[in-house]
């Protein structure tokens, strides 16, 4: 079976073959999770910025982007942003996550007050729950 080009524009895959080209049951388990948990579906978009160029699947809650997926093979990236509105309660937070996100948080420049958060997934260890509780943040909490 030929791997799906996820650099070709002109071909969107579906999320089925995005988990295909990562090779991780994660990265199904993760979507399902997030789709679970927010009531939101995918929407499958084709980035063209030089940093990110091909498919990437974005997780939208209330006009709120809460996390942008980017196929890897083997992996998959997940950059959840840290906007002003939810800084605060991230850096209340980071003392009890796992050290690399604290590397990756404490890593990231900030522009225009947000972090743009990149993590890479490849396993369900603390990093994957960590994501978690940035994307619960990031939707806002139910008071």
């Amino acid at each position: 079976m030929e791997m799906t080009d996820l650099q070709n524009k002109n071909i969107r895959p579906n999320l089925e073959e995005m988990a295909e080209y990562t090779d991780s049951p994660l990265f199904m388990q993760f979507c399902g999770e997030i789709m679970e948990r927010y009531g939101c579906t995918e929407k499958i978009e084709y980035s063209a910025c030089s940093m990110e160029r091909g498919w990437n699947v974005k997780f939208r809650k209330a006009g709120r982007t809460l996390c942008t997926i980017y196929p890897r093979e083997c992996f998959f990236t997940v950059m959840v942003v840290v906007g002003p509105k939810q800084r605060q309660l991230v850096e209340e937070i980071l003392p009890e996550c796992s050290e690399e996100l604290r590397e990756i948080y404490n890593s990231t420049r900030e522009g225009s007050g947000q972090r743009w958060l990149m993590m890479d997934v490849e396993d369900r260890g603390e990093l994957y729950n960590d994501i978690l509780r940035l994307i619960e943040i990031r939707r806002g909490r139910k008071e």
